[in-house]
């Protein structure tokens, strides 16, 4: 379980994130949703332990993150940020074995256990054919698996993901979303996702989290909050919603 107690975030002058309470479990997909400023890139940096609490807690198996070690953290949390590091000259395979940090160091040898979660990271995001590739010149959908198999190779609980759909076409975008509700089903997972698709939001994820001027706006499964007078809170514009015909999940339109 991951807790969050009336976290805040402030800068001199300005909060930008108020006092806010959630509660994250595995095996679900969460996404956070709002107007670019709400707060939603702010709260993932502050569970992924990338800036300090101005106020407040937030848990992870009763224990403070503030507790935790670096390694130790890893281990039951990994993070993608929105910006990624430079590739360059790894191979998709070297790139997806720094996941193994939590667990051997930064220059431990491989043991039997990390070949294995290399080579089943590889399997589950479907990317075995990549493996002695260079990543700097995979197209940006067979990247983000490749990352996303990197996350998967640390064996956290949870995922955190920053806006992991931003640069890629919507058929990558759907590849990427299939995948992380699959894994979450399959290996019970956590994942916590900040999303700009309100349509994609509402057909992968179990639960969102509506956030507007750094406040706790909203929260609920897509019905509650993919209605006209929800996403006229959200984002200030009036949307029509329709049924999805096959998956019955709401699909919002201007």
């Amino acid at each position: 379980m991951f807790i969050v107690e009336n976290a805040t975030f402030s800068i001199p002058n300005r909060t930008l994130l108020h006092p806010i309470s959630l509660q994250f479990e595995r095996g679900k997909v969460y996404g956070l949703i709002g107007h670019n400023g709400s707060g939603k890139s702010t709260l993932i940096k502050l569970l992924a332990k990338q800036q300090p609490l101005s106020a407040g807690k937030i848990l992870v198996e009763q224990q403070s993150i503030a507790d935790y070690s670096a390694r130790a953290f890893a281990k039951k949390v990994a993070y993608l940020p929105q910006h990624l590091p430079n590739a360059t000259n790894l191979t998709a395979k070297e790139l997806i074995a720094m996941g193994r940090y939590a667990w051997n160091g930064l220059f431990g040898r491989q043991s039997a256990e990390d070949k294995a979660a290399i080579a089943q990271a590889l399997k589950l995001t479907h990317t075995e054919k990549f493996a002695d590739q260079p990543v700097d010149v995979l197209s940006g959908g067979e990247c983000s698996r490749i990352w996303l198999a990197m996350l998967l190779a640390q064996q956290s609980q949870f995922l955190l993901l920053d806006e992991p759909l931003a640069a890629l076409d919507i058929a990558h975008q759907v590849e990427v979303m299939e995948l992380v509700y699959k894994l979450s089903r399959e290996l019970n997972l956590g994942v916590i996702i900040v999303i700009h698709d309100i349509n994609l939001a509402s057909r992968y994820c179990d639960h969102l989290v509506a956030l507007h001027s750094g406040k706790l706006l909203a929260q609920g499964n897509a019905h509650q909050i993919v209605n006209s007078d929800a996403l006229k809170e959200i984002y200030g514009i009036r949307l029509n919603v329709i049924s999805h015909p096959d998956t019955q999940r709401p699909v919002s339109f201007y």
